[in-house]
């Protein structure tokens, strides 16, 4: 008798102890499902301080950021400046070349930026544009739209997660200059857009849509081939929108910004920089699926390969600590393979999609040898 009630005693506890840990895991999961599908807006903060100018350089405060190689913007409320390359960095003060805009004052509160232009493509490049509106299944959708001498080909670009589409602007001088009209969009759960019937971020897996119905603009405007141009989680709906959009075949190239293709190797790396244990990687995705109904092995662009694959040009940091550089350099060994005519290009030491800013001959380089030959611009 006494040994039935042990037996039952533990087995009490054990069912116990396995509802805990269930209850725990589950709260975990959730907590790191709202981190990545709960759309949020992001405080706007100024950790770094303008020390003023010395000649024709601005000077800042010596930090992680304001020591990073390349070229840069700098925000602060009410003004913006792009800086060049470090010019010296010795007794706490970072000195970098003033490109464009006016230096902030002494003692200013600052953000480092790689979105080197902020405003619309008249006030930043100084280019002609229309604001647009693309009728999507949600509703309609502003963008910009660029011209070009070139009306066969259109550019379309898709930012990243919690970005805006001035993340392309950087680009855009390139693509104009090459005679490309460039579509610059927004998506579900940008600020102005209608927001997804759940109110999230469902990762690509429907954000694909509203890249179609961007398409389908073009083509009702006279574009008969279409680049697709994708940044971060932009580079995850773009591969969806190759995989599943009844309009891919009029696409006919694609670049890859520090693109998510694998959102478990990015999950991974995002939880090893939170200190959270890889292994929990699976529930977050058990979680998300359930609260988004996402098929997260579809977004394996190595496994799960779009059937139409146009001629890409696949670009990366090598110190990305966001989205993986392997994921990249996984995809660039298997295109071969894969019959995917690819180009990768790794930047060393840069971050995530600040390959244009820590290199911007080399990017350039590459972007403009790729419309040239794959997608036919003019140099």
């Amino acid at each position: 008798m006494a040994r039935r009630k042990i037996i039952r005693i533990t087995v009490t506890s054990l069912l116990v102890v396995l509802v805990l840990v269930t209850a725990a895991l589950g709260v975990v999961g959730w907590y790191y499902s709202g981190e990545l599908l709960e759309p949020e807006e992001v405080p706007r903060r100024y950790p770094e301080t303008a020390l003023g100018v010395d000649d024709k350089n601005v000077v800042l405060a010596e930090s992680k950021l304001t020591t990073l190689r390349g070229t840069f913007g700098i925000v602060w409320p009410g003004g913006t400046a792009k800086v060049g390359d470090v010019a010296s960095a010795k007794d706490g003060r970072v000195e970098r070349p003033l490109l464009e805009g006016t230096a902030p004052p002494e003692g200013t509160k600052v953000r480092i930026e790689t979105d080197v232009y902020e405003g619309t493509p008249k006030t930043s490049l100084g280019l002609v544009y229309s604001d647009v509106a693309i009728p999507g299944e949600l509703g309609d959708m502003p963008a910009w739209f660029v011209p070009g001498s070139n009306q066969d080909t259109w550019v379309i670009t898709v930012h990243g997660r919690g970005a805006s589409r001035e993340e392309a602007l950087r680009v855009v001088p390139q693509l104009h200059g090459a005679g490309l009209p460039v579509l610059l969009i927004t998506y579900r759960n940008d600020a102005g857009v209608p927001k997804s019937p759940d109110g999230l971020y469902h990762l690509g897996d429907t954000e694909w849509h509203d890249v179609e119905a961007a398409i389908k603009y073009a083509q009702g405007q006279g574009a008969k081939k279409i680049v697709l141009y994708g940044w971060s989680m932009g580079g995850a709906i773009v591969g969806q929108t190759l995989a599943r959009s009844g309009l891919a075949a009029a696409v006919t190239g694609v670049v890859l910004d520090s693109p998510v293709t694998n959102w478990t190797q990015t999950l991974n790396l995002q939880a090893a920089n939170r200190g959270v244990p890889t292994w929990l990687t699976p529930v977050a995705e058990l979680v998300s699926g359930w609260r988004a109904d996402i098929d997260f092995d579809r977004f394996d662009l190595v496994r799960n390969p779009p059937a139409l694959k146009p001629p890409t040009l696949l670009i990366h940091g090598s110190a990305d600590g966001t989205v993986p550089a392997q994921s990249s350099r996984d995809l660039a060994t298997a295109a071969s393979g894969l019959g995917w005519p690819l180009q990768y290009v790794e930047i060393p030491g840069a971050d995530h999609t600040s390959g244009w800013n820590v290199a911007t001959d080399t990017y350039r380089g590459a972007l403009g040898d790729f419309l040239t030959r794959s997608v036919g611009a003019k140099p």
